[in-house]
């Protein structure tokens, strides 16, 4: 099995409970950015979450994350071991915009996964979800359900 996919992304899906993992990862790092990768299947262009694994920003940035390469490696280490595959990376824009930025853009490491963004917006997080056609992004459907 691939770790990463090969089939565009029409949508996501992702349990509460990883949403409020990413919510709490996102509340206790702010003012920094947050980050992490979501971990699951690729179900014919639909991104299956079966974790959300928050993640070190080594740059501590309000503006820039760049996650921890060793624990990077550890979980994908860990997905190969549990045939998964990197479906999406979420971080957080504590000051905004809610939607990529051009740097999130131009150091994409995986375009072709799903991107998360967290930005605060009228005072409370929201989160929405992308997949990088460079140099443009897209919109896609976020379905949190129990899975």
């Amino acid at each position: 099995m691939d770790m990463f996919p090969a089939t565009p992304f029409e949508q996501i899906t992702i349990s509460p409970s990883d949403m409020g993992k990413m919510l709490q990862d996102i509340n206790a790092h702010f003012p920094e950015e947050a980050c992490g990768l979501l971990v699951g299947k690729n179900l014919i262009g639909k991104a299956l979450v079966e974790i959300a694994i928050p993640m070190t920003n080594i740059l501590h940035s309000p503006t820039k994350f760049r996650l921890d390469p060793k624990e990077q490696y550890d979980v994908f280490c860990w997905m190969d071991a549990h045939r998964l595959e990197l479906v999406g990376v979420y971080h957080s824009h504590p000051n905004g915009p809610p939607y990529p930025s051009f740097t999130d853009l131009e150091e994409a490491y995986y375009p072709e996964i799903v991107h998360i963004i967290w930005a605060k917006l009228g005072g409370k997080w929201k989160c929405r979800a992308f997949v990088f056609e460079t140099p443009k992004f897209r919109e896609i459907e976020i379905q949190s359900t129990d899975i």
